[in-house]
């Protein structure tokens, strides 16, 4: 257990980043939502906020003074027991509260959970405290790409910021890595933060197989796609064609060919692209595909887990050919913290490592995100086994 002197101040620096990743933005870019999967950039700052209010401030501060009776209405997020919200494809809508108004909140919360801390430490306080931390952390990753992705979409593409870093190169040699057939431990097991999705340490056989060392990179994609990967039919799942068909998918997300050169939006704009950048912005779908056109597959999650203290990691977001699903005795926490992960166990892919937009102090390798296999708005790669 961290303690409580250290916890608050990582609370606090957690607080205080969500606030700098939006200080590049103008007023009007808080409030834009192009698509139901990216919310607005305010949403999130209250959204993270109303979390400690929900889940610390009313259950744990005496005599607490909601801020304002509306906002769990507008930003509840998914929580069925926490009750009613606001549709997930109208949080674009809500032109108030305003902007002003939500840093407003956040400050009001803030303030509030260090004189809960001042007064009261226990265990399960700060068990509630890291996982809120690291919730908000999980949202400001979703706050670098959703921006991404409203600027990206933006007809001027205008620049984001000239420090955040979008295709960090990998320097070194692509190799095999070799693991041998055998039974393997898998999970979470050590004293340190993790989330109930990664419980359940139990062992697994793999047989014999090969990591690349290394991501595959826009290079080698810009080959397949040179090579007609798109419109292979045979490269492709069943609902990877049709999604590939009836979306017109020719490229990966951000990519722009413009008089035969090709391009990608990046925080810093319109680029061209690094050819020997790992590659970014791809579906399960499309790393499939490519996969398969290179005679090679995706790995599982376990082999991921086993392999990854022989390559660096955590560029992208790397699909995995596992599904999301619950490990041996898993178990959702009682009340509305058990919908955090188990009801999503279904229909999605699980991706390992962490990316560029991932947050400090929140990487791990048990660590399981997961995405439906359509979906490539977050810092995606592929790295391949065979």
């Amino acid at each position: 257990m961290i303690a409580i002197d250290n916890l608050l101040d990582f609370f606090l620096e957690t607080r205080q980043y969500s606030e700098a990743i939006c200080k590049p933005l103008e007023i009007e870019d808080y409030v834009v939502q192009p698509i139901v999967d990216v919310s607005p950039p305010k949403w999130h700052l209250g959204h993270t906020t109303w979390f400690f209010e929900e889940f610390i401030l009313k259950a744990h501060l005496k005599n607490y003074q909601i801020f304002d009776d509306d906002f769990s209405f507008v930003f509840n997020s998914y929580y069925e027991a926490v009750g009613k919200r606001v549709v997930r494809s109208d949080r674009g809508n809500m032109s108030r509260p305003s902007v002003k108004r939500v840093y407003e909140y956040r400050s009001y919360v803030t303030a509030a959970i260090k004189t809960l801390f001042e007064i009261e430490q226990s265990k399960n306080l700060n068990d509630l405290l890291e996982i809120g931390i690291h919730h908000e952390k999980q949202h400001q990753e979703l706050l670098l790409t959703d921006i991404k992705y409203i600027l990206g979409n933006n007809p001027l593409q205008p620049k984001y910021s000239e420090t955040f870093l979008d295709n960090p190169i990998e320097n070194h040699e692509q190799d095999w890595v070799s693991v041998e057939e055998g039974i393997y431990e898998i999970g979470h097991d050590s004293e340190g933060f993790c989330y109930d999705n990664e419980l359940g340490f139990h062992k697994v056989y793999l047989h014999d197989f090969e990591i690349s060392n290394k991501l595959v990179t826009n290079g080698e994609y810009i080959d397949f796609i040179k090579n007609n990967g798109y419109k292979k039919f045979e490269l492709w799942h069943a609902e990877g064609w049709d999604w590939v068909n009836q979306n017109n998918i020719k490229t990966p997300m951000y990519w722009h060919q413009i008089d035969d050169v090709w391009y990608y939006y990046t925080a810093q704009g319109l680029q061209r692209i690094a050819l020997n950048a790992p590659l970014c912005h791809i579906s399960y779908f499309e790393a499939f595909a490519f996969s398969q056109w290179k005679n090679c597959r995706i790995p599982t999650e376990f082999e991921w887990e086993i392999a990854q203290q022989f390559f660096p990691w955590g560029k992208r977001w790397e699909w995995t050919e596992s599904a999301y699903l619950p490990y041996p005795k898993y178990q959702k926490a009682d009340g509305a913290l058990g919908e955090y992960n188990g009801k999503f166990m279904v229909n999605q892919k699980v991706l390992r490592g962490g990316s560029v937009a991932t947050s400090n102090k929140h990487t791990r390798y048990t660590y399981r995100n997961f995405f439906q296999p359509n979906l490539r708005w977050q810092f995606t790669g592929l790295r391949l086994a065979k």
